[in-house]
């Protein structure tokens, strides 16, 4: 067949399909219409014919290239797509239920319980709420993660392969995470018993601090000159700490003077009084004394005991108060004497002779 021949016979066949001269076969299958064309076409033809010429669609070719990966490397495309679709799902709704837990916890919750609605004060209900909406952000993020792994069937079988032999795997993993174990389960001890509070002023290592946050792992403090102390739990639970706040937030504030031996004790005494009655933070309605503690080496020790209403008001009451007598004693002619040592010469004509000889 010359090039001229198939030329035509292309011709033809093309028109045969597009404009057929039996109105009937407009509503007949394409398929079959392409199955016989493709049929009466030379084998030069046939073989050259498009695949939407000879019925064969965008899904037949879809469905062949998996069927080819299915053959060729033995995998299922098909059910590969839909875990990773399952997995990705999950993913997110892991992640947007943890974020609304953690917003209701946050936002939500206090705003139900602010003002002692709940029947705690603050500072507990602060407490329970951090560790709880902690322990359940970290309870959904692991549900999630057990659902990814059962979605993907080799890691499901590991899972299974682990769960049997649970003892010794918990048994190691116990031992080699025994110190984070021992910070998640402190962490729960201190919200649970409460020998301090998210807000509660304590003293830690001989700082002045104030709690900021209770986690699963740590506790995190933040002391008088605003540095951020992250203490693990485990240390926390095991370390006296005092605490200015878990009680009775009042309370007593000493501030020691020391006056010359020569001095009036009752008239520094009135003064020192009537100073502490000025001071604004001083509470009036408790007990203001002056008492002398201690005969010093060069001076008399007077210490006054003021109550205020919190710790973090009493060092710079103290201060103030401090300042203020020391300016009352000045104007009153009250000595604050500073050390001084008394030299006693028992032989002063040796020293003369010594004098003399060094002079000579």
């Amino acid at each position: 067949m010359d090039e001229d021949e198939i030329v035509s016979a292309e011709e033809d066949a093309f028109y045969y399909y597009t404009a057929p001269s039996d109105p009937g076969l407009e509503v007949m299958d394409p398929a079959a219409n392409g199955s016989d064309l493709s049929g009466d076409l030379p084998p030069q033809l046939s073989s050259q014919l498009p695949s939407q010429l000879t019925g064969d669609g965008a899904s037949s070719t879809i469905i062949s290239a998996v069927d080819h990966l299915n053959s060729t490397l033995g995998i299922d495309l098909v059910s590969i797509i839909t875990t990773i679709a399952t997995v990705v799902v999950i993913l997110i709704l892991t992640r947007l239920v943890a974020k609304m837990v953690d917003r209701a916890l946050t936002v939500q919750i206090p705003k139900v319980t602010a003002g002692g609605k709940a029947g705690i004060d603050a500072e507990t209900e602060m407490t329970f709420r951090t560790i709880i909406r902690r322990l359940l952000v970290a309870a959904i993020y692991i549900a999630g993660f057990i659902m990814v792994i059962y979605q993907i069937p080799p890691l499901s079988r590991l899972a299974v392969t682990l769960l049997a032999g649970a003892g010794v795997a918990g048994l190691a993993i116990g031992f080699a995470a025994k110190d984070s174990l021992a910070n998640v389960i402190s962490g729960i001890f201190l919200a649970v018993f409460q020998p301090f509070r998210v807000g509660d002023y304590v003293n830690f290592n001989d700082d002045y601090c104030q709690v900021e946050d209770l986690t699963l792992r740590h506790t995190t403090i933040k002391t008088w000159d605003g540095r951020r102390i992250f203490v693990p739990n485990s240390i926390m639970g095991n370390q006296p700490i005092v605490n200015w706040s878990i009680t009775d937030p009042v309370i007593t504030w000493p501030i020691n003077v020391g006056i010359a031996y020569s001095a009036d004790i009752d008239k520094a005494r009135d003064i020192m009084l009537d100073v502490a009655k000025r001071h604004p933070l001083v509470l009036k309605n408790h007990e203001i004394t002056v008492r002398v503690t201690d005969l010093g080496d060069f001076a008399v020790n007077l210490r006054l005991s003021v109550d205020v209403p919190k710790r973090d008001v009493a060092f710079t009451t103290g201060c103030e108060i401090r300042e203020a007598i020391k300016k009352r004693f000045d104007k009153e002619g009250i000595e604050i004497p500073y050390p001084y040592r008394n030299l006693i010469i028992q032989n002063p004509e040796d020293l003369h002779d010594e004098r003399r000889d060094r002079a000579g």
